[in-house]
């Protein structure tokens, strides 16, 4: 019996098929090159190969776009009938729940997965990614550590699991051993974009700006080339570190040249080009008519049912670029679903809809509003919508709202908020003098 590189039997395979479906494995691990692709000359070399169709599926499923997770349905279909070992229809089980929008229950039978299964890489792999897009803290981390004892470090891919463990310590508020694991992660695979990421998460939760810039730069090579998936997600990083800095131009360079310069129509790549420019916006730099090339992108995915957390970056998108008729469209789409049918549906209208008011209340100057939308909303740890650092952008905005509202005692409270955790950041300093000077201003005036 073949077996991939972590020793996982590869039922209806043969030896050209199984080396493809490792370099696939490989590339997915890696985020670089086209696990696609490789999966795709694994299945024509080995129809009946059922875990190089599994990959595929997982490839589309997780994508977060709605032509990818119907492509991912089609292929789970043909997946179905071919899967016959215990560890197959696992796989399929999961997938099953994925691509219903239940994205918890799939999670759960990865769990179950993992524990009966620790070597399979593309299993810890898969359910550490539906815990980053379900926002499970906690399972990011504890997902790992569970497999992790049952590694050793000649087996393949053991680098990669300590970087996914990495972001998981991160995310749980273990920033300390998270850059240790990271940062012992590239080492051992400077290829390792995930665990690069990590260390560089680490730094935006520290405030540590300027070492972000310095780790972004030293390891470019690594993670910036065209075949690297992660390079515009990377490129994000960096300019979050300029921006903290108050370094607007840096930040706006590397959005024109980076973040944008390929024109990604990715779903994920347009997420960091909306949350950036928000950003950028709300910090006083006038961005043009940047929005109107991201709004366009997003009418492919923004469906107000798959992912909300995609949905409320359109939104941003749809408001900087003048095209609240799509806001308002995501709004209804949301308000309509009285009893949600699935999980993405319950997220949608308990956290998406109440994210996509605040910001479009704070977009058209209602600010009092927007505070009372946002406020609430932003508590979805354990709800859906990527990291920490990618959630930030709800405190950012909420500070704002409640600054331009004149309400000095909330905006004194949210920067002291924000600097009980980023003490020298910049521009958490300047909101509460901010703040404090708005304060002042209430005071001579009473």
């Amino acid at each position: 019996m073949l077996t991939d590189r972590q020793g996982n039997n590869l039922n209806g395979a043969n030896a050209g098929a199984a080396d493809l479906y490792d370099r696939a494995i490989d590339a997915f691990n890696v985020y670089r090159g086209d696990p696609v692709a490789l999966a795709d000359e694994a299945m024509r070399a080995a129809p009946e190969f059922a875990m190089a169709h599994i990959l595929k599926a997982y490839l589309f499923g997780v994508a977060t776009e709605p032509a990818a997770a119907a492509e991912a349905k089609t292929i789970l279909s043909a997946a179905r009938h071919l899967a016959s070992s215990d560890r197959e229809k696992s796989h399929i089980a999961a997938l099953g729940h994925l691509l219903a929008n239940d994205w918890t229950r799939a999670a759960i039978v990865l769990d179950y997965h993992n524990m009966r299964f620790p070597h399979d890489l593309l299993g810890l792999q898969a359910g550490h990614l539906i815990d980053f897009y379900r926002a499970s803290s906690r399972n990011l981390r504890d997902r790992i550590a569970r497999a992790l004892p049952m590694w050793s470090e000649d087996r393949p891919g053991y680098s990669i699991v300590l970087g996914m463990y990495a972001f998981g310590l991160e995310e749980a508020g273990d920033f300390v051993r998270a850059e240790a694991v990271g940062r012992d992660a590239v080492a051992r695979d400077p290829r390792d974009c995930w665990a690069h990421h990590a260390v560089a998460h680490v730094m935006e939760m520290q405030g540590r700006a300027e070492d972000g810039i310095g780790w972004m730069q030293a390891r470019a090579p690594h993670w910036s080339g065209d075949d690297n998936f992660f390079r515009v997600h990377n490129w994000w990083h960096k300019a979050l570190c300029h921006l903290d800095l108050q370094q607007r131009d840096e930040a706006m360079s590397l959005y024109d040249q980076h973040v944008r310069g390929s024109k990604s129509t990715v779903a994920l790549d347009l997420a960091d080009a909306a949350a950036l420019l928000w950003r950028i916006q709300l910090d006083g730099y006038d961005v043009g008519a940047r929005w109107d090339e991201v709004a366009t992108c997003w009418d492919a995915h923004a469906d107000g049912k798959l992912y909300p957390f995609n949905d409320w970056h359109a939104a941003m998108a749809y408001l900087g670029s003048g095209r609240v008729d799509q806001v308002d469209r995501l709004i209804e789409r949301y308000r309509a679903a009285t009893t949600p049918q699935n999980e993405t549906a319950l997220w949608g209208k308990a956290t998406g809809l109440p994210l996509i008011e605040g910001f479009r209340a704070f977009w058209q100057g209602r600010h009092a509003e927007a505070m009372e939308h946002l406020h609430a909303a932003r508590f979805i740890v354990n709800s859906f919508g990527g990291s920490h650092a990618q959630r930030d952008i709800i405190d950012w905005t909420l500070t704002e709202a409640a600054i331009r509202s004149g309400n000095a005692g909330a905006a004194q409270a949210f920067a002291h908020e924000r600097l009980a955790m980023k003490p020298h950041s910049p521009v958490n300093r300047q909101f509460l003098a901010r703040a404090r000077a708005l304060g002042s201003r209430a005071s001579l005036a009473a």
